[in-house]
C-alpha cells in the first residue's frame, strides 16, 4: 500500500509510517450514490488539508493521540460504478485487517460503507454496527439503485442485523413501518432530546465489538454545514462528542467511517470540524485501550497496538 501525499495531521510520511501505524486512514473519494448535493468526492482531500491545522495535543485527554501512529493511504482507484467501488473497498480493507490495522474510512458518500463493513464482518462475526445519522437509510432502493446512500442500512442489515441507529430525524412512512415490523433498534433525535432514550442502556446492551458509521449530517448545521442531504435539529458539537465518547468508553470500537461531507469552496469550517472529530474519536479509542490494558500512553508509534 502506498502512502498518500496528503497525510492526516500533516504527519511525516516516511517509509516506516505504514508499518509503525496503529491506524490507517483510507480516503474514498466517491459520490456515485448521492441523491442531492454533489461534493463528497472532494471531501477527503478537504479534511486532510484542514487536519494540518489541528493541535496534536488533546485538551480533554491531556495527551497527544497521534503517538499511536496514524498513516494515510493513497486512495484506491475507484471507478464510477457502485458495485465495483464496493468490491474495491472490500478487498482493500480486508487486506489491511489481515495485518491488524485499525481502519478509518474517509468518504465519500455513505454507499462506501458496504464494502468496508463486509470486510470487518468477516473478521468479527459478532459485530454490531452503530449508525449515527440524520436519516434512517432503510430503503431497499432509491432512484432505481440499491446502492444509493439512502439504502446503506438496508445493505448493512443484509450483512448483520446487530444494528443501533441514533440521531435519526428523517425517514419515510415505509421505513417507519419496517422499523416497527422488524423491531429495529432505531432512536430519533426527539427520543434523545426528550429523555425517552436511555442511551447508556441502549449502548450497553448491544453485542461487541462495534463498528461506527457516522454521517456528518447527524450534527447540527452550526457544526457541519456542508453535507449532501442536510437536516435541521442535529447534535451540537458537545452533545455529539459526549455520546460518541460514551460509545468508546462502554464498547470495543474496532473501526469507523466518516461520510457525507460535501466540499464547498466557501466553507472551511466543516472540513476542520470533521478532521477534529476523527482525531477525537481516535483519542477516545486509544484512551479506552490504555485503561483496559493498564499500559502507558505510547511515546512513539510502534505498530498495530489495538490487537
Amino acid at each position: 500500500m502506498k502512502l498518500y501525499s496528503k497525510q492526516f495531521l500533516g504527519l511525516d510520511s516516511n517509509d516506516n509510517a505504514y508499518e509503525d501505524a496503529a491506524v490507517l486512514i483510507l480516503p474514498i473519494p466517491y459520490e456515485g450514490g448521492i441523491s442531492y448535493r454533489i461534493g463528497t468526492a472532494r471531501a477527503p482531500d478537504a479534511v486532510l488539508e484542514a487536519s494540518n491545522y489541528l493541535e496534536l495535543y488533546d485538551e480533554v485527554l491531556k495527551e497527544e493521540p497521534y503517538r499511536m501512529g496514524i498513516a494515510t493511504l493513497q486512495p484506491p482507484q475507484i471507478l464510477d460504478h457502485s458495485e465495483k467501488m464496493i468490491k474495491t473497498v472490500y478487498q482493500t480493507v480486508r487486506l489491511l485487517l489481515k495485518i491488524n490495522k485499525t481502519i478509518v474510512l474517509l468518504g465519500g458518500d455513505h454507499s462506501i460503507t458496504t464494502g468496508c463493513l463486509k470486510a470487518h464482518f468477516e473478521k468479527y462475526p459478532a459485530l454490531t454496527v452503530i449508525q449515527l445519522d440524520a436519516h434512517a437509510d432503510l430503503r431497499d432502493s432509491y432512484n432505481g439503485s440499491r446502492y444509493s446512500h439512502a439504502c446503506i442500512m438496508s445493505r448493512i442489515r443484509e450483512i448483520t442485523t446487530n444494528t443501533l441507529q441514533l440521531g435519526i430525524r428523517s425517514l419515510s412512512k415505509e421505513e417507519a413501518e419496517r422499523i416497527q415490523s422488524e423491531k429495529i433498534a432505531l432512536y430519533t433525535m426527539d427520543d434523545y432530546r426528550t429523555g425517552q432514550l436511555d442511551i447508556h442502556k441502549a449502548i450497553r446492551d448491544i453485542p461487541e465489538p462495534v463498528y461506527i458509521t457516522l454521517d456528518v449530517d447527524v450534527f447540527d448545521w452550526s457544526v457541519i454545514a456542508s453535507t449532501g442531504t442536510p437536516e435541521p435539529g442535529g447534535w451540537t458539537w458537545n452533545e455529539g462528542l459526549t455520546l460518541i465518547r460514551q460509545i468508546f468508553t462502554l464498547k470495543n470500537v474496532i473501526g469507523f467511517d466518516i461520510v457525507e461531507l460535501s466540499f464547498s469552496p466557501n466553507d472551511h469550517n466543516s472540513p476542520f470540524a470533521v478532521a477534529k472529530l476523527i482525531y477525537k474519536m481516535l483519542g477516545f479509542k486509544l484512551q479506552k485501550y490504555i485503561l483496559d490494558h493498564h499500559i502507558p500512553w505510547p511515546s512513539q508509534p510502534s505498530g498495530p497496538i489495538f490487537k
